[in-house]
């Protein structure tokens, strides 16, 4: 996954990544994205009983093995992830669709 990758929650928010780690690992040359990388939430519509409960940020856990850039763990397709409320309330797994990657850059 990338800076740009587009990650959503469950009930239609886009998420964007909240910063970027300086490693120098480009992937489809934009920085590849790590484990301390928190995405914020915008137009997530969940409620509960009718109050807005919206996500606000995705959290990560990277497999502690794995691809590694200055030491930090490389999120990867299929990394475990976490929607949270502004309250850290879990709200469910992130939405990442499929993508096609050209290619992985290290510089």
């Amino acid at each position: 996954m990338h800076t740009g990758t587009a990650v959503g929650c469950p009930h239609g928010g886009r998420a964007s990544a909240a910063g970027a780690d300086a490693h120098g690992v480009l992937v489809d040359g934009l920085p590849a994205a790590t484990g301390s990388l928190v995405h914020t939430v915008t137009g997530c519509r969940h409620t509960v009983d009718g109050v807005p409960v919206p996500c606000t940020t995705v959290r990560w856990t990277p497999r502690g093995s794995g691809v590694t850039a200055d030491g930090k763990p490389l999120l990867l397709e299929g990394t475990p992830g976490m929607c949270f409320t502004a309250r850290l309330v879990p709200q469910g797994q992130p939405v990442v669709p499929p993508a096609v990657h050209e290619g992985v850059v290290c510089g």
